[in-house]
């Protein structure tokens, strides 16, 4: 009788929920003409821009890890308010950084924001290249060495040329991490040469089929992005329906080894 093979046991796993989002510092357009027309607005602080991030604070407990792309750092446009700290404690998040990038005198300043129920073990700004200064990506690092889990959160320059030296850059700050992410507003789909170049130079991998974030009231473009490195599973990636801003939200689940990043924090009640 042939004793049959002993089942090898299945590696243990865990799942995260990402979610993306460009908010416009609070503001919501519906429409092209609106960039226009409220264009004295955007400058200036108001009731809906606070009731807008209150219905976005409703969102992100679902979630374990958040990044923002322009979110106030506290200037005029937001009532001095610092939107990555308010998002963070209005839902209930544990913990917040943010990265101011873009001071246009006391008027607006832009700045990436991470909210996450993981507490990093360190968080990185890096200031991307780029002819004109102003944009930068942030790196939260969750556990050590080759058992962190690695986060970035950029918002990339409108123009291709500069958009290849900002991914070429992101790609050789992500070389040292075998479980990365990327995420934030790039600015170009998937396809275009800038992005494959960064596929060829890191490991992070390419999405099967493009999530048409822009603009968020007719969505033509995916020009956000949640990028998994080839260690991570990335199992799940849709946009949410909620339109906060031009852009609409982009959500994603992934699956990695159960040893990699500390554990999350239970939101309080």
């Amino acid at each position: 009788m042939t004793r049959s093979a002993p089942a090898t046991p299945a590696i243990p796993e865990r799942r995260l929920r990402l979610l993306s989002c460009n908010i416009l510092a609070g503001a919501s357009v519906q429409r092209y003409s609106e960039y226009l027309t409220r264009s004295i607005n955007a400058v200036l602080p108001g009731r809906n821009k606070l009731d807008n991030l209150d219905r976005l604070a409703e969102v992100l407990p679902q979630f374990d890890l958040i990044g923002l792309q322009e979110a106030d750092a506290g200037s005029l446009r937001s009532g001095f308010l610092n939107q990555t700290r308010y998002l963070a404690e209005t839902s209930g998040m544990p913990f917040w950084s943010h990265q101011p990038n873009r001071p246009m005198a006391r008027l607006a300043h832009s700045a990436n924001g991470l909210i996450s129920r993981l507490e990093p073990t360190e968080v990185l700004d890096y200031p991307l290249p780029s002819r004109i200064p102003g944009r930068g990506a942030m790196l939260a690092r969750f556990g050590e060495k080759s058992e962190a889990l690695a986060v970035m959160i950029a918002h990339l320059s409108l123009s291709a040329p500069a958009r290849a030296r900002q991914l070429a850059f992101i790609a050789e700050v992500l070389q040292d991490y075998p479980h990365a992410v990327l995420m934030g507003d790039l600015n170009t789909d998937a396809h275009s040469i800038e992005m494959r170049h960064l596929f060829a130079k890191s490991t992070l991998q390419p999405p099967a089929h493009p999530t048409l974030t822009f603009p968020s009231w007719k969505p033509r473009r995916a020009l956000d992005h949640i990028l998994a490195s080839s260690a991570i599973h990335l199992d799940k990636l849709w946009v949410l329906p909620q339109a906060f801003s031009d852009h609409l939200p982009l959500a994603a689940e992934i699956r990695l080894p159960g040893h990699i990043a500390p554990r999350a924090h239970k939101l309080r009640q």
